[in-house]
């Protein structure tokens, strides 16, 4: 194959630029509702018949088509998932993205949900959905959550080409940490990366409030 450097220019200048090594997208709904009290983040329990990550509190979501742009996936999988239409949710952006250990991105979409839309309750997907429920964002706001951090370990496989590379077996190879929020509710636990995603939000929020001003 011949290097061909105008065709090369050509790519680059309408290329975006991707997350390297990303092989795989989701997108999620982190949905911003006003009810009594006011504004609340919405959560569904997937359902205990689900292959992966059975009966673990999230956000709707789920994996982008192709061509789906992460807004669409976000609203597409909120109406497949809580019967939410899209017409009811009024996107604010995206938050922060994940690229994940499993070679994946994951980008949460916030949006504010019609308070109409989840009044007087939903009807999710028994085959996605056990159970949806409600944290005050008033909650999260003046609750840490509770920190947890591992270690990741990098294991190479035995026919890692050590010699042909020039290293040693014993290699000392970087290791990574995870951290993992907690949010305890009400016999509930919101973590992971969706305890990532709430911890993110409330950081924005917290840095975009400006400070009580104090009389003398």
């Amino acid at each position: 194959m011949e290097f061909d450097l105008t065709a090369l220019e050509r790519t680059m200048r309408t290329r975006t630029p991707g997350v390297l090594g990303a092989s795989r997208g989701y997108a999620m709904l982190v949905p911003l509702v006003e009810r009594e009290g006011g504004f609340h983040l919405l959560y569904e329990v997937r359902a205990r018949t689900l292959r992966r990550q059975p009966g673990e509190v999230c956000f709707p979501g789920g994996r982008m088509e192709p061509g789906e742009t992460p807004e669409e996936c976000a609203l597409r999988e909120t109406w497949e998932e809580l019967g939410i239409p899209p017409e009811r949710v009024r996107l604010l952006g995206r938050l922060d993205f994940i690229a994940h250990r499993t070679n994946s991105v994951m980008w949460p979409i916030l949006g504010v949900v019609d308070g109409g839309a989840v009044s007087p309750r939903l009807h999710p997907n028994p085959a996605e959905v056990e159970e949806y429920f409600f944290i005050p964002l008033a909650h999260l706001l003046e609750t840490e959550p509770i920190e947890y951090t591992y270690e990741l370990v990098p294991t190479p496989a035995e026919n890692f080409p050590y010699e042909l590379i020039g290293i040693p077996r014993d290699y000392p190879w970087q290791r990574g940490r995870e951290n993992v929020p907690v949010y305890p509710w009400q016999g509930r636990a919101v973590w992971g990366v969706t305890g990532r995603i709430t911890r993110s939000l409330i950081s924005l929020i917290q840095s975009e409030t400006p400070p009580c001003e104090h009389s003398v």
